[in-house]
């Protein structure tokens, strides 16, 4: 079985904390050989294609581009700024001489991202700019960083101008690294979609999916680890259909139909 929590380990030890949470709800349930600890998986890509995946952790766009096979476990709900139960969205983080800007400011500009199968750092902030674009083109120049904490340091540091960063991203490093967002502010923000969510391989059982679910939601709900979630912003669990991920297509397909299919 494999295990991963991989998409908001600022904090690696209150994420590895959460799965013994987990772990024990799930060993309680009769299932054994769980792994001890999580995965840390690159590329990401192919660990959430592998038959033997029990748990992890996606971004909505890889899911409805490239993960078909997958079934949905759930979605946590989080407390940070911009999220909404389920959902989530970007905020759109400038140097704060920029402050007073709006997004309309940034044509020409240079924007950091952290790859473009992200939902929260280039899908959500295409579409927002699709409508400001000229011939396919908004910004001046582009920076792929790998990662939303190199996109905040790229704009700190001058190497961009403006980056779109997932909402929960963010508050857990104004939380724990508040260094990385020394010098920034918000200047807007980007259409909701739901947040990022649970997967197992489309190999498990109903009964185990259901198991698993059981589970995630009794290790939120457990006052023992009230103080673990919180510290996470983990403060629910909600079962999305599918369906609801498809918002994710439109705001692509919103995009390119107003020609820009890249920053």
């Amino acid at each position: 079985m494999l295990v991963s929590l991989p998409m908001y380990g600022v904090e690696l030890n209150d994420v590895e904390q959460f799965w013994q949470a987990l772990r024990n709800k799930l060993a309680a349930s009769g299932l054994d050989s769980l792994p001890p600890t999580l995965e840390w998986p690159q590329p990401l890509l192919g660990h959430w294609q592998q038959v033997d995946l029990l748990l992890s952790q996606t971004c909505g766009f890889p899911l409805v581009e490239f993960l078909p096979q997958v079934q949905l476990v759930g979605t946590f709900n989080y407390s940070a700024p911009g999220c909404n139960g389920p959902y989530y969205r970007s905020f759109l983080v400038v140097r704060a001489e920029d402050s007073h800007a709006t997004l309309a400011d940034f044509r020409g500009r240079t924007v950091a991202f952290n790859s473009t199968d992200s939902q929260s750092g280039f899908n959500s902030l295409r579409a927002l700019i699709a409508p400001l674009a000229e011939n396919g083109k908004f910004f001046g120049d582009k920076l792929e960083t790998g990662g939303h904490r190199y996109s905040l340091a790229a704009v700190q540091q001058g190497l961009a101008d403006i980056a779109a960063i997932d909402c929960v991203t963010l508050d857990l490093l104004r939380r724990y690294v508040p260094q990385e967002v020394e010098g920034l502010s918000i200047i807007g923000e980007t259409a909701p979609a739901p947040g990022l969510p649970l997967i197992t391989s489309a190999a498990t059982s109903p009964e185990l999916l259901t198991t698993l679910r059981q589970a995630v939601a009794q290790t939120i709900a457990d006052p023992d680890n009230q103080a673990l979630c919180e510290k996470l912003l983990i403060n629910g669990f909600t079962v999305l259909p599918r369906e609801e991920y498809q918002v994710i297509h439109q705001m692509k397909d919103a995009a390119l139909q107003l020609g820009v299919s890249q920053f």
